[in-house]
């Protein structure tokens, strides 16, 4: 019996979709399940999550923090980079915050002196000059805003620290005293133009700027030789080791010119 052209296209159609849901549904996911369980692959399949005895305790991906409660660094452990996300795979990005942004504000501090801040803690943390350019020595943005006669010309009228409230870093500039910010108020706003001022540390800063600065996804799991080698003292220090072996580990985690930090922590422990 012929049936209806109406009812073949139909039937046709749904024979279509049968097919190409076990198709697409069902094989083609099972296959890609199981090409990844081939040996070599069914590890980066997994998620390359590292496990020490029976207990899984991170990725070689995903960075993670090495702190204590009160979120202060284990000082046997290496420390990762900063992270904007606090190493939350579920919040991962960038502070999406520019060179230009050297000005704090009531409820956020810039990125200078973010910086700023943390470079003065790796400093203490590592016994070693913390300090670095357009950084104040409490470990804030060293900008001023300065007010001309003519706006942007002329003699300089007022000088202010735009990102301390209590005693400025410097006292004068170009023979006016510098005053101390007033909070809450947007001196840019008000005519002052924005200078940052160098001041006399180093070109190049012993704390290296991975140690400083947050990747662009908030979870990088490397940081540089730079920054290693910068930890190596304290750790080895820490731990009661020489530093010869803590420098064979990073050498040994060290991979494309970057070293895994949770990887080389492990190797610390015992773990590999």
């Amino acid at each position: 019996m012929r049936l209806p052209s109406w009812l073949a296209h139909h039937l046709a159609a749904l024979r279509a979709l049968l097919v190409m849901t076990v198709i697409l549904g069902f094989a083609y996911p099972l296959l890609f399940v199981g090409v990844g369980k081939i040996p070599g692959l069914s590890g980066k399949a997994g998620g390359s999550l590292i496990s020490v005895g029976q207990q899984t305790v991170g990725s070689s991906l995903i960075g993670q923090s090495f702190t204590d409660a009160d979120g202060n660094p284990v000082p046997k452990y290496f420390q990762s980079r900063p992270s904007a996300g606090d190493y939350d795979p579920t919040a991962t990005g960038a502070g999406n915050l520019g060179p230009e942004d050297v000005i704090d504000t009531p409820d956020r501090q810039s990125l200078l002196t973010q910086v700023c801040a943390r470079s003065l803690a790796v400093g203490k943390l590592e016994g070693v000059d913390g300090s670095r350019p357009y950084c104040t020595a409490d470990g804030v943005g060293a900008v001023l805003a300065v007010f001309y006669r003519d706006g942007f010309t002329g003699p300089v009228t007022r000088v202010v620290s735009v990102n301390q409230t209590g005693t400025p870093f410097v006292s004068t500039y170009q023979g006016v005293t510098v005053e101390s910010a007033q909070a809450g108020e947007d001196y840019v706003a008000l005519g002052g133009v924005i200078t940052p001022i160098r001041g006399e540390a180093p070109a190049d800063p012993v704390v290296p700027a991975d140690a400083v600065t947050a990747s662009g996804s908030g979870l990088d799991p490397d940081i540089s030789r730079q920054y290693a080698r910068l930890q190596a003292a304290r750790v080895a220090r820490e731990r009661g080791v020489t530093l010869d072996h803590v420098r064979e580990l990073i050498k040994k985690n060290t991979e494309g010119g970057v070293v895994n930090v949770l990887e080389l922590n492990i190797a610390l422990d015992g773990g590999k």
